[in-house]
């Protein structure tokens, strides 16, 4: 049996493959339909195979990697249905989550809430996309986590790595930063005066916008790689 030291050792290296197998998917360092060449990965991570082969099988477990017999590790090529589908479900999650939020908050959820604002708001306009993604994110957590729903909160940050890491920060960012700043501080406002219909009526155009922004982005790709012949 080895040791527990060896054992802690391991995993150690586990987890720190796997966060760096997530930033390169974050950051399209490695992109939808591409094979996962993990040798490379671990020399680009500086160490052995054996923690990012079971990085991967991690990360295969969460849907975000598939592994073919044989053949290795693959990411999935971009699908417009799977998109619209995680926008669908986050929609009905976050909407299904308001009233709670609402009925429990207090000064303190408040002042967390304005906080993952503040945030968002402050995050880079110009240079830093993926910080600006990491924010909205964590707004819309922030206040899903506020309902004190703890499976419903984690199921929404499980729809936002298969946004973000299945298919990269870049690749779904194609609406206006200045009508989420607006959409988040309306929400932020109707919250603060318990107006349960208005919040709602904000959350829902603001995602399907964003949805709607997305698919189009997403589509006007692939028909220019099919144009392309890649």
């Amino acid at each position: 049996m080895a040791p527990k030291n060896m054992l802690k050792s391991e995993a150690g290296h586990t987890r720190t493959a796997y966060q760096g197998i997530r930033r390169m998917l974050f950051h399209n360092e490695i992109v939808p339909g591409q094979k996962i060449a993990y040798r490379d990965l671990a020399e680009r991570l500086g160490m052995s195979q054996t923690p990012v082969i079971q990085a991967l099988k991690w990360l295969e477990f969460q849907g975000l990697v598939r592994h073919e017999r044989h053949r290795g590790y693959y990411t999935e090529p971009i699908s417009v249905q799977e998109v619209e589908e995680i926008y669908d479900f986050r929609l009905q999650i976050e909407l299904a989550l308001l009233p709670r939020t609402i009925a429990r908050m207090d000064k303190a959820g408040l002042k967390t809430l304005k906080t993952a604002l503040d945030a968002h708001l402050k995050a880079s306009r110009e240079i830093y996309l993926h910080d600006r993604l990491v924010k909205d994110m964590e707004f819309h957590l922030t206040l899903a986590f506020l309902s004190g729903n703890q499976v419903q909160h984690q199921a929404l940050r499980n729809l936002f790595d298969l946004l973000y890491l299945k298919y990269g920060g870049n690749l779904l960012f194609s609406t206006s930063m200045d009508k989420a700043d607006t959409a988040h501080k309306e929400l932020f406002s109707r919250i603060s005066e318990g107006d349960l219909d208005g919040a709602q009526s904000i959350l829902s155009h603001h995602i399907q916008r964003v949805k709607r922004h997305v698919l189009n982005g997403l589509e006007r790709l692939m028909e220019e790689k099919d144009n392309s012949g890649f």
